[in-house]
């Protein structure tokens, strides 16, 4: 029997031979988005894109793109190990790398300017493909692929240190969206920028420092520094509405556990993780669903993932992914993928797995820690083309 890529290809050959088309190149859309149906990396996906015009065309035509920011890995940026300090010790220019979980023996070069990686812009958090970066009040939004760049208008003055100031930066859509706006959050604001306007909203905050922002189904979530869930309204003005909450079928964790949000499918989930627990332990990870079916809404506790797997990176302000289905691309279900400075990415348990024999052994001795830091580096991407509809 053959397979399904051999079917495609019989298929093809057909209809190469039975019409006048002249080659590759002029395969029709829905042939094309067979194509990209069964391509099993990101990595094939943005091959695919750029082989030519017509296939692009067909790529960014494909009705469910957003997919695959589900069904492959994220990339993780990384800084090129291959970077040594020259001999009168000076540091040579600083470089980024892509690597692909499903094929981590290949790297790819990252083509963000080295000025900008040199510069005095600080790391605030990415979205949609793009890294946010702030000298100050100067912003810069920089596509983590194709270095392309967006300079929005200069934030209000802040008053306080620049580099720990924002503690969240997103994008509420891909930056070619009219709907797109960039949120930052810093001590005592929320910051709001509609993309191509020439200016900031801003909503002041009391004793609320927003730490995240997810999307889920269409509505915007925000979680602050003590656990508070609140929705975010965007229009016809910027403001916070409080979600009252009770916790379900388990001890409520502490903000030492450093908790964040993740969107699986239609489910919202609190990470939390112990650093006091033993690698060799199931406690490590703890999983908590958001059940808005109810009044007040709960968070109910989770003992595994199942089908999915998590990644997050070292930096809390950058977002967490989820991935189902891993073990297609060599990944493992019921995961969490982290990101490590002396190797690419550890790997660990999620919630109270049972069997510890089946601990990652290769994982057990990195230490999964989060934090702000000043460079972009070790943190997981997807292709800002993968939410993108234009050509």
């Amino acid at each position: 029997m053959l397979s399904p890529r051999e079917l495609l290809v019989t298929s093809i050959s057909k209809h190469l031979a039975v019409s006048n088309l002249q080659g590759w190149a002029d395969l029709p859309d829905d042939l094309l988005h067979s194509i990209v149906a069964i391509l099993g990396s990101s990595v094939d996906l943005l091959a695919f894109a750029a082989t030519c015009r017509p296939w692009r065309a067909a790529f960014f035509s494909y009705p469910s793109k957003s997919t695959f920011c589900f069904s492959n890995p994220p990339f993780l940026i990384r800084q090129n190990p291959c970077i040594q300090p020259a001999s009168n010790g000076r540091a040579k220019p600083h470089r980024l790398i892509f690597v692909d979980p499903s094929n981590p023996s290949t790297n790819y070069r990252c083509q963000i300017r080295e000025e900008i990686l040199q510069s005095k812009f600080y790391f605030a958090g990415s979205s949609y493909g793009q890294l946010i970066l702030f000298q100050h009040i100067h912003c810069l939004v920089v596509d983590a692929f194709s270095g392309a760049e967006v300079s929005p208008p200069c934030l209000p003055e802040l008053n306080h240190d620049f580099f720990q100031s924002y503690y969240c930066s997103t994008l509420t859509a891909p930056l070619a969206s009219p709907s797109s706006r960039l949120l930052v959050s810093t001590k005592s604001s929320l910051f709001d920028w509609p993309v191509g306007s020439d200016s900031w909203s801003e909503l002041k905050l009391s004793n609320v420092q927003v730490q995240q922002i997810v999307e889920l189904n269409g509505q915007f979530i925000a979680m602050d520094d003590h656990m508070k869930i609140y929705i975010l309204q965007l229009a016809p003005q910027l403001g916070l509405q409080e979600l009252p909450i009770e916790w379900c079928g388990g001890k409520i964790p502490s903000m030492h556990s450093k908790p964040f949000l993740v969107v699986c499918s239609d489910m919202l989930l609190m990470v939390c993780y112990s650093l006091l627990s033993s690698f060799y332990s199931s406690g490590f990870c703890t999983l908590h669903r958001l059940d808005m079916s109810t009044n007040p809404a709960k968070w109910v506790e989770m003992k595994k993932l199942d089908n999915w797997a998590l990644f997050v990176a070292a930096d809390i302000r950058t977002p967490p992914f989820s991935c189902v289905n891993p073990e297609r691309w060599g990944g493992r279900s019921n995961c969490l993928y982290y990101t490590h400075h002396s190797q690419p990415w550890g790997v660990r348990w999620l919630g109270n797995e049972p069997d510890l024999m089946k601990d990652p052994s290769a994982s057990r001795d990195l230490v999964f820690a989060r934090n702000m830091f000043r460079y972009p580096q070790n943190l997981w991407v997807y292709p800002s083309m993968f939410y993108s509809a234009g050509k």
